[in-house]
């Protein structure tokens, strides 16, 4: 993540939660018990298309991309079932990092705002 500053404020507005760690090396957030971290050391890993994709559980795929679209994502991929009452839809934030949105009657959510 070559823009750590850039990023730590989308993904505050983007997620309504501040990051609980905060440093030049680091910006770590949690969200719903989670970690969502935010590493500029390029050699941790690949970012950016062809890295990795984190499905975070939402109750409505639509209502999350359009949030997302709302605080400056790129649209990649609609609400789309994958069977079983799974949806999924990606995004791609405006790092190019590929973020993912499902809604899985299977799962109990938290809450994070």
């Amino acid at each position: 993540m070559a823009d750590l500053q850039a990023a730590k404020k989308w993904y505050a507005l983007a997620l309504g939660v501040e990051p609980y760690f905060d440093e030049s090396f680091y910006v770590g957030f949690n969200i719903g018990g989670f970690e969502l971290g935010l590493d500029p050391d390029s050699a941790s890993g690949m970012s950016g298309t062809g890295g990795t994709t984190a499905y975070w559980g939402v109750e409505s795929v639509e209502r999350a991309l359009v949030d997302l679209v709302e605080a400056g994502a790129t649209l990649k991929a609609p609400a789309t079932d994958v069977g079983d009452g799974v949806r999924v839809g990606t995004v791609l934030d405006p790092f190019g990092n590929e973020l993912g949105v499902m809604e899985n009657p299977h799962f109990k959510l938290v809450d994070v705002r």
